[in-house]
This record gives structure tokens, C-alpha cells and sequence, in this order.
């Protein structure tokens, strides 16, 4: 079966750090039929004692978007084997095309589903976080249509939260500083997340709605990226500073 064919094809390009070829041919599929791809692959993970623990939004910035061509966001899922305890280090020969990117993470603590109003999502919050995430194209050269990134996970690779907040916090417009062993790589701002990461979230619930799937309590959502990811190289001390967030960091081990 297609699905099962190419689902299998990502996870080992995956497992084995090595960049496969994007879906064209008789591997080309409709976005229905990526998504269908992109939950075979995370049964795959789960298979081999992985939990699902959230979702991460995708395409929250317009221009990106734009660059897509495409008008809505896309997500993927978080399995508790993508997350990185904060202050870790981790290796590069794990991945295929490493990069990070600022975030905002939600936990929820109510059931969220379907249509719902940024209120109404708020009220399903427990607790908000800076995070990173790392994300990974699984295709050659990191070229991608938008079936093909949303079969691979939305690029979903691994996550680090940083220290948790009141649900009432404001992370409408937060100053990101993230830096390279101490050096800004990129500058930025939580509005960037569709002017607001609560947005990601109310996106999150009817996205997923859409692939009959809810928002449980005690899921994450990652509501977007802040800023431009960045190419991870060895031997880095990654840190993102969040104004009145405090901070999130991870290292990269040197090449061995």
C-alpha cells in the first residue's frame, strides 16, 4: 500500500540520518493522502515505545506561507522520543539537515477540539513555556513540496521547553534573542507567530479536528516559529533568551 510504502520510507531515512528522495512519481500524494502518510509514520514511532505528548504548528509566519503558496497552516505530532531535556547535548549524526527555531509551547489541561475562539483556548491552558524546536527535512537538500513536508512530520524532529508560566502570562509580543555559543543568530518577536501564538493554538485545535483528532489534557502544542530557523553545526552552545520568560538551552556534541 502507498501510504504504508512511503511512510516506512521516511521513517528509516529517519532512523539512519540519511536524506531520501521526495515524493514524485508513484510515491506522489494529495495533502489528504500526506497527512494519512504522516500518521502511519508516527504509528511507526509508537510502535517502538514512543507516546504522542502534542502537536507543532507549521507555516504560522505569512511569508512563509506565501513562499508555499499555500493559504492555511499545516502541523505535525510530537512523540515523547523527540524531547530534549533542557540543558542536554545532543548529536548531529542524528539528523539529516538539523536547524532550530524559537517557540512558544502551550500545556493544556482541558480537552480543545474543532472551531474555537482565542478565549475559549486560553481557558484550556495550564501553563506556557519558551521552547526550541529542532526541526529536519528528511529530503535531499532540503527541497520540499507541501505534501511532501506534511508526510514528514511537518519536520518535526525534537523539542526543548524551557521553565513554565501562568496560563495568564502575556506571550503575545515577546523579545527572542537566540544565540550561538553567546553570538545572536537571530532577533526577533512572539507576534511573528500569526501576531499572536495563541492563534497557533486555536489553529491547532481545528487542524487537527479536520483528521478527527482533539487536543487532550496534558497535550503540547508548539504554536509556531518566531523567527528564521537556523543550520545547526557541532560543538554549539544553542540559548534563546525570552523576554520575562527567562531562557532554553540545549548544546550540540563536537563532531567525533
Amino acid at each position: 500500500m502507498k501510504i504504508q510504502r512511503i511512510a516506512k520510507r521516511l521513517d528509516e531515512a529517519a532512523m539512519q540520518s540519511q536524506a531520501t528522495f521526495q515524493l514524485t512519481g508513484d510515491d506522489a500524494v494529495t495533502l489528504e493522502e500526506a497527512y494519512a502518510v504522516q500518521r502511519a509514520l508516527i504509528e511507526l514511532r509508537l510502535e517502538r515505545g514512543g507516546r504522542q505528548v502534542g502537536l507543532k504548528m507549521g507555516f504560522t509566519s505569512r511569508a512563509k506561507m506565501a513562499q508555499m503558496g499555500v493559504s492555511d497552516l499545516i502541523w505535525g505530532r510530537l512523540t515523547s522520543d523527540m524531547w530534549i531535556e533542557e540543558g542536554s547535548a545532543i548529536s548531529l549524526s542524528d539528523y539529516v539537515h538539523p536547524r532550530v527555531e524559537p517557540e512558544i509551547c502551550f500545556l493544556l489541561k482541558h480537552r480543545l477540539s474543532g472551531n474555537v475562539t482565542p478565549l475559549e483556548a486560553m481557558a484550556a491552558v495550564e501553563a506556557v513555556a519558551p521552547a526550541l524546536e529542532v526541526i529536519d527535512s528528511r529530503y535531499r537538500d532540503f527541497k520540499f513540496s507541501l505534501p511532501d513536508v506534511v508526510a514528514d512530520n511537518a519536520s518535526s524532529s525534537g523539542f526543548v521547553v524551557g521553565p513554565w508560566h501562568a496560563p495568564d502570562t502575556d506571550v503575545s509580543n515577546v523579545g527572542i534573542v537566540m544565540s550561538f555559543d553567546g553570538r545572536p543568530v537571530e532577533l526577533g518577536s512572539t507576534a511573528a507567530i500569526l501576531g499572536a501564538p495563541v492563534r497557533g493554538l486555536v489553529a491547532a485545535a481545528r487542524l487537527a479536528a479536520a483528521q478527527n483528532e482533539a487536543l487532550e489534557p496534558g497535550s503540547l502544542v508548539l504554536a509556531g516559529a518566531a523567527t528564521a530557523a537556523v543550520a545547526l553545526k557541532p560543538g554549539t552552545a544553542v540559548r534563546c533568551e525570552f523576554q520575562g520568560l527567562g531562557s532554553v538551552a540545549f548544546t550540540t556534541r563536537p563532531e567525533e
